[in-house]
């Protein structure tokens, strides 16, 4: 048996001294590059076995690499070929800086083979003690998604950051506003240059980059429908175009006290552009400065608190507006799964879990009408 020959390219078989039986094959790299592999057994069988199972990867051109690659090396690697090309810029940044910051210093020396469900815990309690319980958590994220690359990749069997619970973050307490802040903030923006802005985030939820990344294209006052194409970000020190997040496009109606405002918005900004001479375009900016550029996004946050404080309100995040928004339409009877595609939640998990402050009135309004139900008198026998 250890005569048999293989066909060129598939790789070829000896014992060796110690009487077990080694095999060579030019398998392809993760780079793209062709390396040996050897592989061993202690029959000729068993290690043709092997040999054959490098061949089939090679012909169907999975990466067989010749050793385990570090996760120093696999990091980088699955930043550029799995992530820059298929997500958004906001997300390969945020996946970047955990690597830089806290995956490749603290387990940067491991290697994709020997990564056990310990050294994860280690790293995830080391993160926890000298960072926060959210970092850890989104770094435990990070790692969970870099290693299932990994996996798909077929450079390793399992996922051990998978194994691993991530830490329990202490959930955000949400405030939103009452109904009469809400109409308090209202009436004391009503003279702000920003005033639709704040209307749309109240009354649809927006996000702040989908507010900044409207375009006049995008509506339709007539029909009363609202488009969310694209949103607005700014990334190292530029202002950038994206998809909205989840790259969730959708089409709104319009409610009606929207409209009044965005139509005062239009005159005003198109009688701004002529005295500055900015030609007004139906593809411009609904919320812009003076000279025609789209308004900073931080600006309107700015803007926003700005307003709560002199008018003596609770300071609130404007997306905060998004959880009031939610709760008020929940407060109205709406559906979530209609919540949910107003908003733009990629799953209605994420409607049902983060929107269920529901005001007083409306829990005492159910229970009541539970309590008329079983307080029905039964039927007489």
């Amino acid at each position: 048996m250890a005569g048999k020959k293989n066909p060129n390219g598939a790789g070829s078989i000896w014992q060796r001294k110690d009487g077990r039986y080694e095999a060579r094959v030019y398998v392809p790299q993760p780079d793209g590059t062709r390396a040996r592999k050897t592989v061993y057994g202690k029959t000729w069988q068993e290690c043709d076995e092997k040999r054959q199972e490098l061949v089939l990867r090679d012909r169907q051109g999975v990466p067989t690499p010749t050793r385990s690659a570090r996760l120093s090396e696999w990091l980088p690697y699955w930043l550029e070929q799995h992530v820059e090309p298929r997500r958004k810029l906001s997300t390969y940044d945020k996946y970047e800086t955990h690597v830089r910051l806290h995956l490749v210093p603290l387990l940067g020396a491991r290697s994709l083979e020997s990564l056990s469900t310990a050294d994860v815990r280690r790293f995830l309690t080391r993160v926890q003690k000298d960072k926060t319980v959210a970092t850890a958590k989104e770094a435990h994220r990070v790692l969970r998604t870099a290693l299932s690359g990994a996996v798909r990749d077929e450079l390793i069997t399992r996922n051990v950051a998978s194994l691993v619970e991530p830490p329990r973050a202490k959930q955000r307490e949400i405030r939103p506003w009452t109904l009469e802040e809400t109409l308090a903030f209202l009436e004391a923006a009503r003279g702000e240059a920003l005033y639709a802005a704040f209307v749309l985030a109240i009354a649809m939820g927006l996000r702040r980059g989908e507010l900044v990344g409207l375009r006049w294209s995008d509506l339709d006052l007539d029909k009363r429908v609202l488009h969310v194409r694209q949103q607005t970000q700014r990334r190292r020190g530029q202002l950038y175009q994206d998809d909205p997040k989840s790259r969730r496009q959708r089409a709104v109606p319009l409610p009606a006290m929207c409209i009044a405002p965005l139509r005062w918005h239009r005159l005003k900004q198109r009688a701004i552009f002529r005295e500055t001479g900015v030609e007004w375009s139906e593809a411009g900016p609904v919320f812009a400065t003076r000279n025609g550029r789209t308004v900073e996004p931080r600006n309107v946050y700015r803007a926003f608190t700005r307003v709560a404080a002199d008018a003596g309100l609770r300071v609130v995040r404007l997306h905060d507006a998004r959880h009031g928004c939610a709760t008020l339409l929940t407060a109205a009877g709406v559906a979530p799964r209609v919540i949910m595609e107003i908003l733009g939640h990629s799953q209605i998990s994420i409607t049902m879990d983060v929107y269920t402050h529901v005001v007083d009135d409306t829990k005492r309004e159910a229970i009541s009408h539970m309590d008329r139900m079983l307080r029905r008198q039964r039927p007489s026998a």
